[in-house]
């Protein structure tokens, strides 16, 4: 009896086994999933809009970010957006905006998201009200990064983190540290462009 027992009870763990396998992969194929699905690109202009809301400092390069403060993944592109600034080898406007809807009062722009791209040295940060200077630089996903040059040349487009939320070595902050360290007015080639990890940026 104990035999017939001990059969049962194996062949209870091994179901439970076969069941419980494929819905952990299937649980961490659809976070790696969302982790890794870019949102919508976006559209920069090619030179520095004549109708932007900032100015370009003299003979800088600019970087301009835009985040929604209520997306968590942004997180990471702030942390690295401070990674570039101390390590840029070449002095840097750095923006980041947040946007805020029309209905919106600027407390819900404030979040520890703007405090923490406040504490970055070095970086200037606005409520970007009714995304209006998202659409200028053709901005639709939190985390989209812009680098123009000295001369309003668009250098790089796209996001600053490898996964969605996740900071660690990235093709964007590469480079943007790669196109810093040479002189920036010498760039001729179409911009560099890398997939950007956010949520959407313009809606709740």
């Amino acid at each position: 009896m104990g035999f017939f027992l001990h059969v049962k009870k194996q062949a209870v763990i091994a179901a439970a086994v076969a069941l419980w396998v494929p819905t952990v992969a299937f649980g961490v194929n659809v976070l790696l999933k969302y982790s890794t699905t870019p949102g919508v690109p976006g559209t920069p202009p090619p030179n520095w809009p004549i109708n932007s809301p900032i100015r370009r400092g003299n003979g800088r390069a600019a970087l301009v970010v835009f985040v929604h403060p209520q997306c968590p993944c942004s997180r990471a592109s702030l942390g690295e957006l401070a990674i570039i600034l101390a390590h840029t080898p070449r002095p840097l406007e750095a923006t980041v905006f947040f946007y805020l809807p029309a209905r919106e009062a600027s407390d819900w722009a404030r979040t520890d998201l703007w405090r923490t791209a406040a504490a970055i040295p070095g970086v200037r940060v606005f409520e970007d009200y009714s995304a209006n200077a998202a659409r200028t630089f053709g901005a639709h996903t939190s985390g989209q990064t812009l680098l123009y040059n000295p001369e309003g040349k668009l250098l790089f487009s796209g996001g600053i983190t490898g996964f969605r939320g996740h900071s660690g070595d990235n093709a964007g902050r590469s480079a943007i540290l790669a196109l810093l360290e040479t002189k920036v007015q010498e760039h001729n080639t179409s911009p560099v462009r890398t997939p950007v990890l956010g949520c959407s940026l313009i809606g709740e």
